[in-house]
């Protein structure tokens, strides 16, 4: 396997450039300098030998050449002084440059070579170190940043898989399809059964909850990381008691870090299930930012919507969706507070005193949308 290397940013190419231009000049500045100070010392060396002396025709052409030669090299050096000077603002502008930026280059050459890595080597990620030999051949842990790496390498069966979608956090768990519209599909939530509760606080919807292989909520922050390292693709699927299965898919998809309360990006909407996450201007999901009942982050002025509502999800005033609402077996009545898509079928039909749609299953994956 060839050596691995990587190619330094192109900032820093031409800030080491531009840093040899300007010792270059330093030691140009430095010789006019030197010169300039000769002329000054031999001009007065003259002028001190004949200053009793009346000066022949020689005499001053010779001092009016070492003036001459002085005022050509003090223009010399204004100019190299201005050429330092424009140096300097590029160096300026140089050191501007985001180290997040940087680090974000560093961080996505490293996953470049992971992937290379794993293209030359075919070891799982539960593979051992054979040995602590280094004359003996060593199976290497290797980096996926989601499940479509997984797929991408021939993995296809559905299952739990660790990947890293940020080489400065840890590895996590996420559960794969692999066999669904393609594959290498990332579920965030999966609901099926009513098995856990989603009435969930801030921390327990940032780390996630519940089981990977039955219902659970994945977790905003691992949500964050893997909507961050690459440009990811949602899509939402459902299916009521009737049996009757529709699906939400949208080609941009992205939730901001905790500081920036989660805030989701979503566009793009194909599919047949209706563009529940963008009903009208009233009940508008996209830009929202993330509420639970104990933290308060929606638009709704009179109250909490995710405390009304008993979930947390991206609430505008209140809502037209809701994927975390309570799990119901069958339809029921009042508050709706249940698992909600404003655009399924009947669902504007329903009046106050009229039962709510109920939904058995429930998924939202992501894969890259490049894939």
């Amino acid at each position: 396997m060839p050596p691995m290397t990587i190619q330094l940013p192109k900032q820093f190419q031409l800030l080491e450039k531009t840093l040899k231009e300007v010792q270059s000049l330093k030691e140009i500045v430095n010789n006019l300098k030197k010169s300039c100070q000769d002329c000054k010392l031999q001009a007065d060396d003259n002028l001190e030998k004949d200053k009793d002396e009346v000066p022949d025709g020689g005499q001053v052409n010779q001092i009016q050449d070492l003036q001459s030669k002085v005022k050509k090299m003090s223009i010399s050096l204004k100019n190299a002084r201005s050429q330092i000077t424009t140096l300097q603002d590029q160096l300026e502008k140089m050191n501007s440059v985001s180290m997040n930026s940087v680090e974000d280059y560093i961080d996505s050459k490293m996953a470049n070579l992971s992937r290379e890595i794993n293209t030359e080597d075919k070891c799982s990620y539960n593979c051992p170190l054979l040995q602590p030999n280094p004359s003996k051949s060593v199976c290497m842990q290797l980096i996926y940043k989601d499940c479509s790496d997984y797929f991408k390498l021939g993995k296809r069966l559905n299952g739990i898989y660790h990947i890293l979608p940020d080489p400065k956090n840890k590895t996590f768990e996420v559960y794969c399809d692999m066999e669904s519209m393609g594959g290498g599909w990332t579920l965030l939530q999966n609901r099926q059964d009513g098995s856990i509760h989603f009435n969930r606080t801030w921390n327990e919807y940032k780390n996630g909850f519940g089981n990977l292989t039955g219902e659970f909520w994945l977790g905003n922050d691992k949500i964050h990381l893997l909507t961050k390292s690459s440009n990811m693709m949602l899509r939402v699927e459902l299916e009521d008691f009737k049996g009757v299965k529709e699906y939400a898919t949208y080609d941009q998809f992205y939730v901001a870090n905790e500081y920036l309360k989660y805030r989701l990006s979503v566009s793009g909407y194909s599919g047949t299930a209706g563009d529940a996450l963008h009903f009208s201007k009233l009940y508008n999901h996209d830009q929202k930012f993330f509420t639970t009942p104990d933290k308060d982050n929606d638009r709704y002025p009179s109250g909490n919507c995710g405390a009304y509502y008993s979930s947390g999800w991206w609430f505008d005033a209140c809502m037209s969706a809701n994927l975390n609402g309570k799990y119901y077996k069958s339809d029921y009545k009042g508050v709706r507070n249940g698992i909600f898509w404003g655009t399924w079928k009947g669902v504007n039909d329903e009046s106050i005193s009229s039962f709510r749609q109920s939904f058995k299953t429930v998924r939202m994956m992501i894969r890259p949308k490049d894939f």
